[in-house]
């Protein structure tokens, strides 16, 4: 489950549900529904009067119902903070009659970083494989620095950096998002 899509999804249905109470409450108000639900009293209706002469039963109903809910919301919760969309180590496909190649996911993007880490106007790079292991994405975040050649540095990332993980990969359709930032802080690098 992606976390940012259901969470949009249920707060979407969530807003609709009060612009949908709130409109039948205004239009009750009124008098759409009629003059006497114009001018009853809002505590005083058949709902609670159904309540009150069957909360034998009901309230076990109600509880188990609450108790549905705060599961779903645990749930909901759950996957908010503990899902990500990385991806897993990755095998490498190829002959496998040596044996099976799995690349960790974490030492390929430290690679990366690495290596755009030592190009000249670079303050910082991040990297992260998403998606599945079998198909995954690539994302680079790069800082760098404001005297920096942002043309010459996105085409020296995409021709070293990025092609040396499709190498890596065995994938030369590898898809690659990168990010550009221009940083007013130094560098780190010492002269």
């Amino acid at each position: 489950m992606h976390a940012d899509r259901t969470n949009r999804t249920m707060l979407i249905l969530f807003a609709l549900f009060l612009i949908t109470v709130g409109v039948i409450g205004a239009l009750t108000g009124f008098g759409a529904f009629g003059a006497a639900a114009e001018h009853s009293r809002l505590f005083a209706n058949p709902v609670g009067v159904y309540v009150g002469s069957n909360g034998a039963w009901l309230w076990f109903v109600i509880a188990a119902a609450a108790a549905l809910v705060a599961l779903l919301a645990l749930r909901w919760l759950t996957v908010l903070l503990f899902s990500t969309d990385r991806a897993g180590d990755i095998r490498i496909t190829g002959d496998r009659s040596a044996g099976r190649t799995t690349l960790i996911a974490g030492a390929l993007t430290q690679a990366v970083c690495e290596e755009i880490e030592t190009y000249p106007g670079v303050h910082s790079a991040r990297a992260r494989l998403i998606g599945d292991a079998s198909s995954p994405d690539l994302v680079i975040e790069t800082t760098l620095e404001q005297t920096a050649d942002l043309a010459a540095l996105r085409r020296r990332i995409e021709t070293n950096a990025v092609a040396h993980t499709r190498q890596a990969l065995d994938n030369p359709n590898l898809p690659v998002t990168l990010d550009l930032t221009v940083t007013d802080r130094q560098g780190r690098r010492a002269s």
